[in-house]
């Protein structure tokens, strides 16, 4: 059995992205399309839901899972976090992590109480 290296484009625009060394292109997914996708493409046993958040190791930063990004390069689509432009990992460098805090509100003290 031969290997193809080739994988069937998914039914989804592409747009070009520019990430200064290479332009790949990343699909446009619909938000009622993000979980079939992303129980296709997900690598690994089990598949996250949506809103549930990971910690991408290279840029050590938080997202919910349903702000993944689908590359296409090479004749493959690759499962990223949303920070690519910032060297962000694929979904093997996804670890799990807590939602984040959220800033407590600040009073304006020239508001009335």
């Amino acid at each position: 059995m031969k290997f193809d290296p080739q994988v069937e484009l998914l039914p989804y625009p592409l747009k070009e992205l520019d990430l200064g060394d290479a332009v790949i292109e990343e699909y446009v997914i619909p938000d009622e399309a993000r979980e079939l996708v992303l129980n296709q493409l997900y690598l690994f046993t089990p598949v996250p839901k949506l809103w549930q958040w990971k910690r991408d190791i290279h840029t050590n930063r938080v997202f919910q899972v349903r702000q993944y990004r689908v590359l296409r390069h090479g004749g493959r689509n690759w499962l990223f976090g949303p920070f690519v432009e910032d060297d962000g990992g694929s979904v093997i460098d996804w670890i799990p992590a807590a939602p984040p805090r959220r800033q407590k509100k600040e009073v304006d003290a020239s508001s009335p109480a």
